[in-house]
């Protein structure tokens, strides 16, 4: 097994609702561990970057528009297979079909305000944190 980095955000609609604490406490209970955090205002232009993978799909706007709705924590995640681990611990995207004890299933109130994204591959984790991370901002 590999100790590897991923990324992650904690949303909008999980910062509105005071969640960053209990999200983060599923997240090291898990075994990863933060070595890079901060709260930002997402700016159009670095969601628009950010999602531009969705750009052709019909809810890219909406995506973009709840992503600047308010402010977003950014994390560094790094554990042994953390992709995996923490794609494992946010369930499904679509809460209603994720397992229970899951980040998506505990906290989630729909589909679309889904509480977490987390990367889906290394090459992707990659680029992922260097759009919000310095090296120097990662401990660990």
């Amino acid at each position: 097994m590999a100790t590897e980095r991923t990324f992650s955000i904690l949303k909008p609609d999980a910062t509105k609702r005071n969640l960053t604490g209990a999200v983060n406490a599923v997240i090291e209970k898990a075994g990863l561990r933060i070595v890079g955090q901060r709260r930002i205002q997402m700016s159009r232009a670095q969601a628009e970057k950010f999602y531009e993978v969705h750009k052709e799909r019909p809810f890219f706007g909406e995506l973009v528009d709840f992503m600047i709705s308010g402010p977003v924590v950014v994390q560094v995640l790094e554990g042994e297979n953390a992709i995996a681990r923490y794609r494992e611990v946010m369930g499904a995207t679509n809460p209603a079909n994720a397992d229970e004890g899951t980040i998506r299933k505990t906290f989630s109130e729909s589909v679309g305000e889904n509480t977490v994204h987390g990367s889906d591959s290394a090459e992707n984790a990659k680029l992922e944190i260097a759009q919000f991370f310095q090296d120097s901002d990662i401990v660990g």
